[in-house]
């Protein structure tokens, strides 16, 4: 089988016993970086020296057949530099492949920055969306955020730290300077550090500098409560141009949150009467 085993994204002591015992027992280990694995294996005191096989974003593609068919004879570890492979990192393709081959994959669970920063950010746990990285353009990560300007849930993206100031000043540009982020650097590591505030307090902050490994987390936005005069005005609206009634009232009731059923009896309402079939003007005598 396969076997995805998080590795700590800081911390050491955050190995799992289960992440030791694979990596002792493993005879291949498929990593994000060869010399990263050896780095961990010698650091937890593992003496086993496994085959390695070097999968990363470069290659994965190519060589997911051949680790997919080495998993029918053997179980492959598969790790990436920090974390649960596939999460932004190396692992997709092989897992997709090894499903559509029949394979059996399982994982390791452990470390995760997405869930560790969205769990000490002060930010709402309840919903939440991982985003990955932000665009490296300008233009293009402003696009991205124009797309998340209305979403409700929680955003954890991850960043360098090169980028950071940028990346925040486009956040209190598109998203408003009020909304609530909490930025995360070196998780589970000495200098840990977890900065909240406002996008545009933050794009301060982050002015003169910043390093190590950052995740920024987001508020969603709040919800606006819809106006339903304005919303009857757009079902009429779609009515109109050949929509039926009740398709109309239920896309914006979808839309705005109101009642598709109040929608639907205003519209009613508010449309002219037809004309009844005896009502028809006769000429004069």
């Amino acid at each position: 089988m396969i076997i995805l085993g998080a590795t700590p994204i800081g911390n050491l002591g955050d190995a799992s016993p289960r992440l030791r015992e694979a990596l002792a027992a493993a005879e291949v280990i498929v990593a994000e970086d060869t010399r990263t694995a050896i780095h961990l294996l010698r650091a937890l005191g593992v003496e086993s020296r496994p085959r390695l096989i070097a999968m990363h974003d470069h290659n994965e593609r190519e060589r997911a057949a051949e680790i997919v068919e080495l998993a029918r004879e053997t179980d492959v570890l598969v790790l990436s530099d920090a974390g649960m492979p596939t999460v932004s990192d190396p692992g997709f393709h092989l897992v997709d492949a090894a499903a559509a081959a029949d394979v059996q994959v399982t994982a390791i669970p452990g470390p995760s920055a997405v869930v560790t920063a969205l769990a000490v950010s002060g930010l709402a746990t309840d919903r939440f969306t991982f985003e990955g990285f932000l665009p490296r353009k300008p233009g293009d990560r402003r696009s991205s955020l124009r797309a998340l300007a209305t979403e409700p849930r929680t955003m954890v993206f991850f960043e360098s730290p090169n980028r950071l100031a940028s990346s925040l000043e486009d956040i209190a540009s598109v998203l408003g300077a009020d909304r609530r982020v909490a930025v995360c650097r070196e998780l589970t590591k000495l200098f840990e550090e977890v900065k909240r505030g406002t996008a545009a307090e933050l794009a301060e902050w982050a002015s003169g500098g910043v390093k190590g490994e950052i995740c920024i987390v987001i508020a969603g936005a709040e919800a606006v409560e819809a106006d339903p005069a304005t919303a009857l005005e757009q079902v009429l609206a779609l009515v109109a141009s050949g929509t039926r009634l009740k398709d109309a009232s239920n896309e914006v009731a979808e839309a705005t949150g109101l009642s598709k059923r109040d929608l639907y009896q205003a519209a009613l309402a508010a449309r002219p009467p037809k004309a009844s079939p005896d009502a028809r003007v006769r000429p004069a005598p």
